[in-house]
Parts: structure tokens; C-alpha cells; sequence
């Protein structure tokens, strides 16, 4: 157990940047949240193997699509709120907070309910990178119809008649469509808990010491930073045993905003000898080249950079015209949870994106663009 600083805020949120494989939240909003926790109270991480098996572990999160291109409001109290709402539901006593997975704001999401309500911060993560769906980050229960959930989430303008409060229980599956719905209609953006969940579960179904990646990857970052955007890119790839695969102008971007809260289409980069295609769903999850070639998949973690600032840039920061750094970190350097490797949670996102993902990702396709 450690108690979290505001080095560890600033570490976490630019290390989750990178993790965010250009979605993950908003890293000014994971700064703000991270630091007022900070402020409120001690915040304390803890190993999950510091945490006796039956302890009560809970994930909070935001659901939306985190692309900017909505006029949404989340504050640290619709944070605290969320996971309240679960704890006045639940029957039992809750413990500790995890996130589903880092980000620009996503890695120091349970930080403030955390210091709030006086739980801990587990160092566990739904996935090490950032993902679209709620089931690609719930540990395995995404579909389990034998695992009875509490899901509650709080947010939106009150001023416009966006606020709203929704508590749900049932299986994942359905409650997390209901919650999706309700970021829709609360701006786009909106604070959640969610998943009742034994420490011992946990450590069977989660990416260990998922936080302490990021905050060692942000501190490589922090170091880097005065050299350059160069220096940076050097210690991202040593840090993460990662690869920058090509570098380039944005020559197209069509990717458009859905009423299911998520962001939609790809991205292309005129590389050095090749085009490169970015799909996205919030998130990158997958790279072709122009000859259909399939060259990176989710759970790989995929990122854009700006090669004149260095910094990893979300699917909203990129324009047409810009200069970016494509980079990749094979899923074989990355902890997996279960969730990643659960074959039940592609469907929906390869329906979207019109790829295969999971049977190229766990070697069952050919690295190719079209679904057989």
C-alpha cells in the first residue's frame, strides 16, 4: 500500500495517455479529478493481493464516447455520486475501486470516490488499454447470465435538462446497453460504477498492477520531456517494448458521432512508403495498410502521436493535414485480462467497424481487412 501524489496524477493521466489508444477520456478532466482527490483526502493504492479474497471491489468509470465532439458535463461529485447510488443498492460493504481501463482520464477515475467515501484505489485495470464497449473492460461477466450486476451512473448538464441519475441491476449485458443509452441523452459523457466484485475474482480475471504501468510509463514520459518530442518517443518505446510503425500526414478522416455514444470510422495517414488505416470505435482498434494487410489489432495498444509535440492524440485532436506518429505495443508486452480474451465481447464492435478483430487478434484469421 502507497499513498498517491500529484506526481502519480500527472504520471498516470500522461502514461494512461498513451494507453488511451486515442480515446480513454480527457486528460485536463483526469488531472482536475485526480488532484481534488488529492485535496479531499489520502489516497491510497493497494496490491489486490493485499486485500483478503472476499473483499468487495467495485469499478468506476465513464461511459461515452470520449472523441469531444459532444457537449457533455461530468464532475467529481457525479463520481462519488455513481458509486454511491451502487452502495446504497448493494448488500454488503465495499472496499476498494478499480477502472476498467487507463487513460487520459480513465486511469485516476475511482481516485475521488475513493478519497470520498474512504476506500481504496486497487492497482488492477478491466484491460491496460482504453476500449468502447463496457463489456471489454467487465472481467469476464460481460455476458454471464448467471452473474446478477448493479450498474448506476450520474451526469449531464442540469442547466440544458441533461442531468440524470440511473441505478439498474440484472445481467452486464443488458444493463450496460441501458447505460449506454443514458450517456446519450446526458451529453455523451457520463460517470459510472459498476460490477460488485471479490478481490479474489479480481485477481483471476484482471490486469494486474495495471495503474503502476501507466505511472511508470508517465514518469519515463515526464523524464523524456525536456529533450524533445524524439526523447519521448525513445522512452515510450523502451518503457513499453513498443514500435513506432510509420509516420505521416493525415490525408482523410470520416468518423462520425452515433447515438449509442460512440465515435465511428477510420483514419488515414500518408506514411513514409505506405498508407495506414486507423479504425476507430472511440478507441483505435486496428491497423491496415492499402493493401488490406492487417498490421495491428485490439488488444494490441495503438496510438497517435503529434510528432511536433510528442504528445498521444485522441481520435477528436486529429485533423486532416496534421503530422502524426502511428505506434503500437503487441499484446504479448501487455497484461490481459479476461475480458480481452473473452470471444463474446467482438461481435458488436466488429459489426460497427466491419472487420474481424478477435480471430485475427488470437490467431484464428489471416491478417486481413475483410471479415470471411
Amino acid at each position: 500500500m502507497r499513498e498517491l501524489t500529484r506526481r502519480d496524477v500527472l504520471a498516470a493521466c500522461k502514461g494512461g495517455a498513451v494507453f488511451a489508444s486515442g480515446g480513454g477520456g480527457f486528460y485536463e478532466h483526469g488531472i482536475e479529478m485526480g488532484n481534488a482527490a488529492l485535496t479531499l483526502d489520502r489516497v491510497k493504492l493497494v496490491s489486490v493481493d493485499e486485500l483478503p479474497d472476499d473483499a468487495i471491489i467495485l469499478t468506476c468509470t465513464a461511459i461515452g464516447a470520449p472523441a469531444g465532439t459532444t457537449d457533455w458535463q461530468m464532475l467529481g461529485k457525479d463520481y462519488i455520486k455513481a458509486v454511491q447510488l451502487v452502495i446504497e443498492k448493494y448488500d454488503g460493504k465495499i472496499v476498494g475501486v478499480m477502472t476498467p481501463q487507463n487513460g487520459k482520464s480513465s486511469s485516476t477515475n475511482g481516485w475521488l470516490p475513493s478519497a470520498a467515501l474512504g476506500l481504496v484505489v486497487v492497482d488492477a485495470t478491466g484491460d491496460i488499454r482504453a476500449h468502447p464497449t463496457g463489456k471489454m473492460g467487465a472481467l469476464g461477466v460481460a455476458n454471464d447470465i448467471n452473474y446478477h450486476t448493479i450498474q448506476a451512473v450520474a451526469g449531464g448538464k442540469p442547466e440544458k435538462g441533461n442531468y440524470m441519475e440511473l441505478v439498474v441491476e440484472g445481467t452486464s449485458a443488458k444493463t450496460s446497453k441501458i447505460l449506454r443509452i443514458a450517456s446519450d441523452l446526458s451529453g455523451g459523457f457520463i460517470a459510472a460504477a459498476r460490477h460488485p466484485l471479490t478481490a479474489g475474482y479480481i485477481k483471476k480475471n484482471a490486469a494486474i498492477g495495471g495503474i503502476t504501468l501507466a505511472i511508470e510509463l508517465g514518469n519515463a514520459i515526464i523524464n523524456a520531456e525536456p529533450e524533445g518530442p524524439e526523447a519521448v518517443f525513445k522512452a515510450i518505446a523502451r518503457q513499453t517494448k513498443g514500435e513506432f510503425i510509420g509516420r505521416g500526414k493525415v490525408n482523410r478522416k470520416n468518423v462520425k458521432y452515433t447515438d449509442e455514444a460512440f465515435d465511428i470510422g477510420t483514419i488515414e495517414v500518408a506514411a513514409e512508403n505506405e498508407k495506414l488505416i486507423l479504425h476507430v470505435m472511440n478507441e483505435f482498434m486496428a491497423i491496415e495498410n492499402g493493401h488490406g494487410e492487417r498490421l495491428s489489432t485490439f488488444p494490441d495498444v495503438i496510438a497517435a502521436f503529434s510528432t511536433q509535440t510528442g504528445k498521444p492524440l485522441s481520435t477528436n485532436e486529429i485533423e486532416e493535414g496534421a503530422d502524426v506518429a502511428v505506434f503500437k505495443i503487441d499484446k504479448s508486452n501487455v497484461p490481459l485480462s479476461s475480458s480481452v480474451k473473452d470471444p463474446t465481447v467482438y461481435p458488436e464492435v466488429e459489426e460497427a467497424l466491419g472487420i474481424q478483430l478477435y480471430d485475427v487478434a488470437f490467431g484464428k484469421a489471416k491478417q486481413t481487412a475483410n471479415p470471411s
